[in-house]
């Protein structure tokens, strides 16, 4: 397993952060408060005579500026579209995406509230109307530089960093050899049975976490993996529970959602594949990030025997899901 080094964020010290934001326009007051985020670096600032911003780092090397630029303009045009997001806010220079250090940042307003409660239909039902206003936005236009999902390509491709980086222990190897094939031609085949779907500008991570809720209002937040894909992909995250409560949860959404647009049922056959794929991108993740030392730190389950045996088992009782039926919709096929 490779051993922690140093890191470009270890030049990220709270100076360069207050000077970087001072000089963007913010009138900082020294407050400086680091937020829970391991992919980003992400810290509530102070400022003199008005509320508190939110201001994101963003990791050096995982985007482009040009796809960051995309998040940031996907974000505007929803919030000019009535859609409840938390968009970056212009700087002084009247540019969205600030620069300092060899670190690309943005500056977001402070917003309130907690995780929206899923086992509440009429949540499901206003996120549902919320999605579906946010995936006709999204069907307007087409990313340029930013990645669509690719199901199948994924999971091939993070399992190859998993296997060739020797992150599997090697007396797990033959359960965890044994059964990414499995896990793949299921995967295939369900995309096969789901058939042609379109595609769109999505917020590509829509669970909870990522929505916040004050007073009755929903605001969506952290669009930094927005991507194209299936409108599933906003959705499946949402549902939680056994497969007759997951398919009365998505009847709930997608009563909200059909209200502004129409959606493919077949496309819930993709439900399984997503969560696979999901499972392995995960594991991929942490081993691509473990040269941060904040992921050693947090996630130090990671180099454990443990951690792998428990995925094993989770992989296994992902191909029994893959081999059963698709969650049904009450009152559809």
């Amino acid at each position: 397993m490779p051993d922690v080094s140093s890191h470009p964020y270890d030049q990220l010290t709270p100076d360069l952060i207050l000077d970087a934001v001072e000089a963007a326009g913010v009138a900082v007051n020294g407050r400086l408060f680091a937020l829970n985020s391991y992919e980003n670096r992400v810290y509530q600032i102070g400022v003199e005579d008005a509320p508190s911003v939110i201001v994101k780092f963003y990791r050096p090397g995982r985007w482009s500026e040009a796809a960051i630029r995309e998040e940031h303009a996907f974000s505007l045009e929803l919030q000019e579209a009535g859609i409840p997001v938390v968009a970056p806010v212009p700087l002084a220079n009247g540019d969205t995406l600030g620069s300092e250090g060899g670190f690309l940042f943005a500056v977001f307003p402070q917003r309130g509230g907690q995780a929206p409660d899923t086992s509440v239909t009429d949540t499901l039902y206003r996120l549902g109307q919320w999605l579906g206003q946010l995936h006709n936005i999204g069907a307007r236009h087409t990313f340029e530089h930013r990645p669509s999902f690719s199901l199948l390509q994924g999971l091939a491709t993070n399992n190859q960093l998993l296997i060739e980086g020797d992150w599997v222990p090697r007396d797990l190897r033959p359960a965890w050899d044994s059964l990414i094939p499995e896990l793949t031609k299921l995967c295939a085949a369900r995309i096969e049975e789901a058939g042609p779907v379109d595609t769109l500008r999505l917020h590509g991570d829509c669970h909870a976490g990522n929505i916040l809720c004050r007073e009755e209002q929903m605001l969506f937040v952290d669009l930094d993996d927005c991507r194209s894909g299936p409108a599933i992909q906003d959705m499946w995250l949402l549902l939680n529970g056994e497969d007759n409560e997951r398919g009365a949860q998505l009847g709930e959404l997608l009563e909200g959602y059909e209200m502004f647009r129409d959606f493919n049922r077949r496309e819930r056959h993709l439900i399984e594949p997503f969560r696979c794929y999901r499972q392995i991108a995960h594991c991929a993740w942490l081993a691509k990030r473990w040269d941060d030392p904040a992921f050693p730190r947090f996630f130090p389950w990671f180099g454990q025997a443990r951690f792998w045996s428990d995925q094993i088992l989770a992989l296994r009782e992902q191909i029994s899901a893959l081999q059963s039926p698709a969650i049904s919709i009450p009152g559809q096929y």
